[in-house]
């Protein structure tokens, strides 16, 4: 067996850790962070006005709506960090991360699923409670809902080899920490 297919999962087609899945998450995630972190700046005063091409005053009132500042930190600051984690965790790891570090890709998994929910819970809210738009962050809810699916099928990989590990009787605490003769077991 090549080395090649050896990265690929159990009972998969493709290997959802290469770099041509993993890069345009990445580079969404980043693309979200510039989003997020303008209208974070807004959020927190640092710039008069925000960028709003078709929703009249409806950033605005988005913006500094009860929702956004539901916590001590503004929404639109969260959600950069939360991209940040997300480019992060994402460039982390070679191209077999789904067995030899499942931990990251777990982690990676979890920073994007919840994001995207949340971005799609803030998109329900706004004109539900608030009768407005926010071009901005409909931008930022669309980034957020097109990287889940490519980072749970890492994570589904992950998380089928360690069930294949439990089943081996093998560590699944190492494994889950990438340590090799864990590895080699399940192999």
């Amino acid at each position: 067996m090549t080395k090649d297919a050896q990265m690929i999962p159990p009972g998969w087609d493709y290997n959802p850790a290469t770099w041509s899945q993993r890069i345009p998450i990445v580079i969404l995630a980043l693309i979200g962070v510039l989003i997020a972190g303008y209208l974070s700046l807004y959020q927190l005063e640092l710039i008069d006005s925000v960028w709003e091409p078709f929703f009249g005053d409806g950033s605005v009132t988005i913006l500094n709506s009860r929702i956004s500042h539901i916590l001590p930190i503004p929404d639109a600051a969260l959600g950069a960090f939360g991209y940040l984690v997300d480019a992060v965790t994402g460039v982390i790891g070679g191209q077999g991360r789904w067995k030899k570090m499942p931990w990251i890709v777990i982690v990676f998994g979890l920073a994007v699923g919840p994001l995207g929910f949340v971005s799609v819970m803030l998109v329900v809210f706004q004109p539900v409670l608030f009768s407005a738009w926010c071009t901005l962050c409909l931008a930022s809810a669309v980034i957020s809902i097109a990287m889940i699916g490519p980072a749970m099928d890492e994570m589904l990989a992950s998380l089928q080899y360690m069930q294949r590990v439990k089943r081996s009787e093998a560590s699944t605490w190492k494994a889950f920490w990438g340590v090799q003769s864990e590895i080699e077991k399940v192999n």
